[in-house]
């Protein structure tokens, strides 16, 4: 394989990745929703920023590492379950608050800085997006890769990343969907609170019997 059709595979990859349902989509689509689409937005740019570390440390040569350190890919698991855990339980004693939406928040007067650094801190906090980074690379990217490879992969994945979450955020930050969610605020935020709960969850689990 080419190198140029090798970068070509890796960007497919990672796009289809992005797209999957998983705790990334819970946050972006609740706080375009819930917030605002300027912190959507924010949300999703730290999202990319995310995608960007891990296609940094999947260069580097993470997955060889993670298949070589056994207790390093599990405590990145139990990190990164602990953190979604935490996540949910702040989404879940938030449901039952009521939520106003003024003109101030409509226009984009949200935390966007702090939006930011949740979605970076969520896209961080999953182990398996970091495998998954490291697999596509070690799978398809040349041993010896050339240098503009090196240095397009990683902007590349940020406007792949980015751009799918703010089409998310786009998409769920339109009147319906906002005043949807404040008719179900508490149903919603419990249901999202749920999925990333379990997800925490199921990471600690798997940690735990690896580690057996």
């Amino acid at each position: 394989m080419t190198p140029t059709a090798a970068v070509a595979s890796i960007l497919a990859a990672t796009l289809l990745g992005a797209m999957s349902p998983g705790p990334s989509f819970v946050v972006v689509a609740r706080n375009a929703i819930g917030l605002s689409r300027r912190d959507g937005i924010a949300t999703a740019l730290g999202m990319g920023m995310g995608g960007v570390f891990f296609s940094c440390i999947a260069l580097a040569g993470l997955y060889t590492l993670l298949s070589a350190v056994g207790w390093l890919y599990i405590a990145l698991k139990m990190a990164g379950g602990i953190y979604l855990v935490y996540l949910a339980s702040r989404i879940w004693r938030g449901a039952s608050q009521p939520f106003a939406v003024d003109s101030h928040t409509t226009a984009g007067g949200g935390n966007a800085r702090k939006s930011f650094w949740l979605g970076v801190s969520t896209q961080l906090s999953n182990p398996k997006t970091a495998i998954v980074y490291g697999s596509i690379f070690a799978a398809l990217l040349p041993p010896h890769p050339p240098l503009w490879a090196c240095l397009a992969l990683p902007p590349c994945v940020f406007a792949i990343e980015a751009g799918w979450y703010t089409l998310v955020a786009v998409c769920f930050s339109g009147r319906r969907p906002r005043e949807l969610y404040l008719r179900l605020k508490s149903s919603i935020d419990r249901l999202a609170a749920g999925a990333i709960g379990m997800l925490g969850i199921r990471l600690i689990v798997t940690a735990n019997k690896i580690g057996m």
